[in-house]
Order: C-alpha cells, then structure tokens, then sequence
C-alpha cells in the first residue's frame, strides 16, 4: 500500500488495523476540541500506541487528517475530466449515481466524519485540499462547456467549491432529502450559467 506521500506500507493486517486505530482515536477526540488543539500525544493516549507506532506510519497529524479528508469527500485518483452535471436531473438519479457529483459535492455517507467536516478551524483547509485535488479535472471541464479562459474557469471553480461546501455545511453534511433538493438546485444554476456563457462565446 502506498499513502499520498509516496510512503509504503505493508498491507498485512496489523498495519491496517494500527492505520484505523489511529483514524478512529483522531475521530474521537475532534468530536471533543477543534483540530488545532489536538497533540499527538493525545492522540497516542487515545489510540492505545505509542509515539514511535504512530510516526512509524505518519509524519504529522496533517498527514491523518488528510487521509480522513479523502475518506470523507470520497476522492479517488482518477485524472478524468469531470463529467457535467445534466440540469435536469432527478434527485432520485442523483442518488444512485453520486460518481455524477462533483468531488464538493460528493461526501461519505458515514456520520463519523461530520465534526471532522464541521470544525471551524478547518474550513479554509479543506476547501483548499478540494481545490488541490480537483481543479485539473474541474477547469479543463468548465472551459469546454462554457468557452472561457483557463483564468476565468478557474475563478468559476474556485466560487463554486465555495459555495457547495457552505451549503454542505449548513446541511451538517448530513445527506438527506433537503440535502439533494440543494444541490440540484445548486446544478440547475451552475448548468444555466454554463450555457449563458457559451451562447454568449457563440454570438
């Protein structure tokens, strides 16, 4: 197994086991302080491991934080451009297909990650991290369908990772029914404002 530093670790099952332990210890005590009061040895403490377990798998506490980030936003490593979303769809749809979400919209169903994605202290960084991880998939995307500059798209972009995890979070990121009506009418704007700007290119 390779982490998204480039690390290997073994996949035996002490490893895996040692790797959730530490995830679920980090889950556990973001549900009782913010993120930046967190040390590792708290975490150690929570965890059951010692000092050396834990950096013998991690760097830093950044480094579990963002491994739970990618658990949470169900990022994958695809390097596919990033489909759009049909203003028409149904919630239904949506559902059975959350692949046609994009990645600020796509969120784990599991409530262990809602402190996590609710911690004040950490909005800016994990719309960032969003940013990171999607903008060569997203802009590209975003220029074919509306015609604008790499420079244009990307401000596009960067609004609406803005504006999806703001609405994600008014929500407690919890997926239910008035969660999909949001983003279906968070796509329906973003759609009709893609084809504006391409009508626009045309004339």
């Amino acid at each position: 197994m390779e982490d998204f530093h480039g690390n290997k670790h073994k996949t035996d099952r002490r490893t895996i086991y040692t790797l959730n332990v530490i995830k679920d210890a980090f889950l556990k005590l973001i549900e009782q302080m913010p993120y930046n009061q967190i040390k590792v040895t708290e975490l150690c403490r929570e965890a059951g491991i010692t000092r050396s377990t834990f950096y013998s798998h991690y760097d830093n506490l950044t480094d579990v934080l963002n491994e739970l980030l990618d658990e949470a936003l169900l990022f994958t490593n695809t390097t596919e451009p990033q489909p759009p979303v049909d203003e028409n769809i149904s919630i239904d749809t949506l559902k059975e297909n959350e692949s046609l979400l994009p990645a600020c919209q796509r969120i784990a169903d599991s409530p262990k990650y809602h402190n996590l994605l609710m911690d004040s202290s950490l909005s800016d960084y994990i719309i960032g991290r969003i940013i990171k991880h999607e903008k060569t998939r997203t802009v590209p995307s975003i220029q074919k369908r509306t015609g604008l500059d790499e420079s244009q798209a990307e401000l596009l972009f960067i609004y609406a990772i803005h504006g999806s995890f703001a609405i994600n979070k008014k929500h407690h990121f919890i997926k239910n029914e008035a969660w999909y009506r949001d983003l279906q009418v968070l796509n329906q704007f973003t759609s009709g404002g893609y084809k504006t700007f391409q009508k626009n290119k045309e004339h």
